[in-house]
């Protein structure tokens, strides 16, 4: 598998601790992700999740997508999800905006329905932002160390 961006290591150390089939799945829709849209800049968090958030801008509210990993999954996040037309109804969840997609194995986010998704929420991002960013292809730690 090929990295096209190193994983930040803020966000490597944490990502460590969680079981190997997580950590391939992360990595491998990560990779994807950034296969997509390989401008996009990756705002990495640990909250209540370990996340990833990709985003047309340095901003968390020009983010398109994110990858929450919780203790034993992770999801495919669209943190304007509810605007999404989302046709083949894949998004889940109960949020005012954030919707999400279930990931359990590779063919869950890497099929063209899932591929068609994440393209309108770039768009969407794109004709949403407000103004042009200088940060492209960045990954920034907003993780903060003890």
């Amino acid at each position: 598998m090929k990295t096209t961006r190193p994983i930040h290591p803020d966000f490597q150390f944490l990502l460590e601790f969680k079981d190997q089939e997580i950590i391939d799945l992360f990595t491998d829709l990560r990779e994807y992700i950034l296969e997509l849209y390989p401008d996009s800049n990756e705002l990495v968090y640990h909250t209540h999740a370990l996340t990833a958030v990709f985003s047309i801008s340095d901003k968390l509210s020009d983010a398109f997508c994110m990858l929450p990993i919780y203790t034993n999954h992770l999801n495919l996040g669209f943190n304007k999800g509810t605007l999404l037309k989302d046709p083949n109804k894949l998004l889940t969840g109960t949020g005012n905006l954030i919707r999400h997609v279930d990931v359990k194995k590779t063919s869950d986010y890497r099929n063209p329905k899932v591929k068609a998704l994440i393209q309108e929420a770039i768009d969407f991002a794109n004709k949403d932002m407000d103004k042009p960013t200088k940060s492209i292809g960045q990954t920034i730690s907003k993780i903060k160390k003890k």
